[in-house]
């Protein structure tokens, strides 16, 4: 029997970093996102030998052990699934298990489309599917958050867990005491094909460690830094703005909205843009980009670009030779998958 799933990655529209603590306990936090058809693919097969294998195709990276009841976390690219692994068999099962976990991705790690969360929320579903653990997508969503976050300790917001669980296009709300309110919006398919024609995804061939410009934002919060908090707040206003834009049919608004964000952005941490960025925006917007965003925390990976009318062909044209590949895309309506084979 092999056991799996499936979860989208996903564009963060509007208000990203109003997720993280502590600005969401503080000041409470808006994010608008949507799911998109790039996937993470994880895969279960119990084995009967008392041994767990964790294997990533896409580097050919094997990690074995012996069954246990807890696997020890040090510092490698092993540690998400056992930290996954450590909280099912905690809370849930009570024995070890024995499996082989592989996990595939069709983005990278570092890219800003919520990868590493993405794939939690992923392993989690599978091992809910296998094991028939009693979660929904709330509950899927805050387990695999309080791995990251409180078991390994890696810095980063809420909104990835929750957009994966759920799919689609979701309004999402984040206050104090870990309190998540996802808002599914209803949009005409009309709209949204427009609006996947009109964005145009850029891949820049570079990757960061997010953690470390989250870890500046969240002190620039603490500190009450007042040109960052006044960043933060002007980007939680937009996520209203562009919900407001794409229920109503305003579409081309967005750009603009986009390129106001684009300087708000970058207040809130150093290293959220980097001269690559800068290039990529400046040619965009000269061949016609209304606006764009960095995916993600920043610092690297994906960026997207408003191109209102059929703007769009001349922008990748001017985009093609700075070194990085536009992606292709559609929008999802759904969020984790999980089914099994006999």
């Amino acid at each position: 029997m092999i056991i799996r799933s499936k979860a989208p990655f996903r564009i963060g529209l509007a208000g990203g970093g109003t997720d993280v603590s502590p600005y969401s306990d503080m000041f409470g936090g808006c994010i608008l996102n949507a799911t998109i058809s790039l996937y993470a693919y994880p895969n279960i097969e119990p084995r009967n030998d008392d041994k767990i294998v964790f294997r990533i195709p896409q580097t050919g990276e094997e990690y074995i052990y012996d069954s246990a009841i807890e696997l020890t976390i040090e510092n490698d690219k092993a540690d998400l699934m056992k930290g996954l692994y450590n909280r099912v068999v905690k809370d849930f099962i009570k024995k070890p298990l024995s499996l082989t976990l592989t996990c595939a991705m069709e983005a990278p790690f570092g890219s800003g489309l919520g990868t590493s969360s993405t794939l939690a929320v992923a392993i989690l579903g599978a091992y809910t599917e296998w094991l028939s653990l009693p979660l929904g997508e709330y509950d899927l969503a805050f387990l695999a958050y309080q791995i990251e976050r409180e078991d390994l300790k890696h810095a980063g917001g809420k909104q990835d867990q929750y957009a994966a669980a759920f799919g689609g296009f979701n309004f999402m709300e984040f206050y104090d005491d870990n309190k998540v309110i996802v808002n599914p919006l209803r949009i005409r398919n009309e709209i949204i094909n427009e609006l996947s024609n009109n964005l145009l995804l850029y891949y820049t061939n570079t990757s960061r460690n997010s953690g470390d410009i989250i870890a500046k934002q969240q002190q620039n919060v603490k500190s009450q830094k007042e040109k960052s908090l006044e960043a933060m707040h002007q980007i939680k206003k937009q996520a209203y703005e562009i919900k407001e834009a794409i229920l109503k049919n305003n579409l081309d608004e967005i750009g603009h909205i986009l390129h106001r964000g684009w300087t708000y952005k970058r207040d809130m941490a150093e290293g959220i843009t980097t001269p690559i960025f800068e290039e990529l925006y400046n040619t965009a917007i000269s061949a016609g980009s209304t606006g764009g965003k960095i995916s993600g925390a920043g610092g690297g990976g994906y960026v997207f670009f408003y191109c209102p009318g059929n703007t769009k062909f001349a922008v990748a044209q001017a985009l093609h030779c700075l070194g990085g590949r536009i992606q292709p895309y559609s929008f999802t309506k759904k969020g984790l998958e999980t089914w099994h084979t006999k």
